[in-house]
């Protein structure tokens, strides 16, 4: 009777404070405080109280503990898989969300204390570590590379004092050279465009040099029977010369050809001066 009346103090004196999915093993050390001060060293005792103060979807997670407990040691079974599952999904967030940090005009010691502050006890040093350093400068990264026994905070204070040897530029300095760099290639884009503008216009005259000739060899010969004098009009059709003295390019395209061939007596016009002499 006398160990009723104890049991049911001490359920009453134990307060268990609300689950902490962020940080499981800082609420274990709260509730087993309160066990010692109630007195409470049954396992079955400290598996009922962690069992009924679970959400649902984290008492999910150890799903196969609660249904199918062990003979012996539950509780420390509970508390460590627990644990060991919540933080490991904890780290994974909490990675993903360090990955997104960047130095910007910080110190290294100063990213460090940024990154630790937004991990808080659930990411190890062991896990900010290669955070940390993939945000460095490239140099300052092979220079601690000969450093890895040294820990994080010395890494640090030794990151501070090569970037103050060897300053970065500023971001109004990046800023600079990246419209410099856009601006070249816009030039550049320009110049390729008008150029390719130019090749296209040549190959068209040529492309069409070239049918016009095969037309006309092709009606020479179907005529050459019937008409004598037709090898004569078309025997300088292939860009040699011309009637009037103008070769078939001057002939086609006037002022817009590219190319001539000799012997060619056409004339530019003259913009403007067309009526001049009347």
């Amino acid at each position: 009777m006398a160990d009723e009346v104890a049991a049911s103090v001490n359920r009453i004196a134990v307060r268990i404070p609300p689950f902490w999915p962020a940080d499981p093993e800082l609420w274990f050390a709260q509730i087993e405080n309160q066990f010692t001060l109630a007195n409470i060293t049954s396992d079955d005792t400290k598996f009922s109280y962690v069992a009924g103060n679970l959400d649902s979807k984290y008492a999910a997670e150890v799903r196969d503990i609660l249904t199918r407990p062990p003979t012996t040691m539950k509780y420390e079974k509970l508390k460590t898989e627990l644990i060991q599952r919540l933080s490991a999904s904890q780290d994974q967030k909490t990675r993903q969300l360090l990955e997104h940090e960047e130095i910007g005009d910080r110190k290294p010691t100063q990213f460090l204390r940024h990154l630790r502050a937004l991990a808080g006890t659930v990411v190890p040093d062991s896990v900010l570590k290669p955070l940390w350093l993939s945000r460095l400068p490239a140099s300052t990264q092979a220079i601690l590379a000969t450093q890895q026994n040294s820990d994080l905070d010395a890494l640090a204070v030794l990151a501070d004092a090569v970037l103050e040897a060897n300053p970065r530029p500023s971001i109004s300095e990046t800023a600079v050279a990246t419209n410099s760099v856009e601006q070249m290639m816009e030039r550049l884009t320009l110049l390729m465009t008008a150029k390719m503008g130019e090749i296209a216009n040549t190959l068209r005259q040529e492309i069409a040099a070239v049918a016009e000739v095969q037309h006309e060899n092709r009606s020479r010969r179907s005529n050459f029977q019937s008409s004598p004098h037709s090898r004569s009009r078309s025997a300088s059709r292939s860009g040699n010369g011309d009637r009037d003295g103008i070769c078939w390019y001057h002939r086609r395209f006037g002022d817009q050809a590219d190319r001539c061939t000799s012997p060619c007596q056409y004339q530019p016009k003259r913009q403007g001066n067309d009526h001049g002499s009347h």
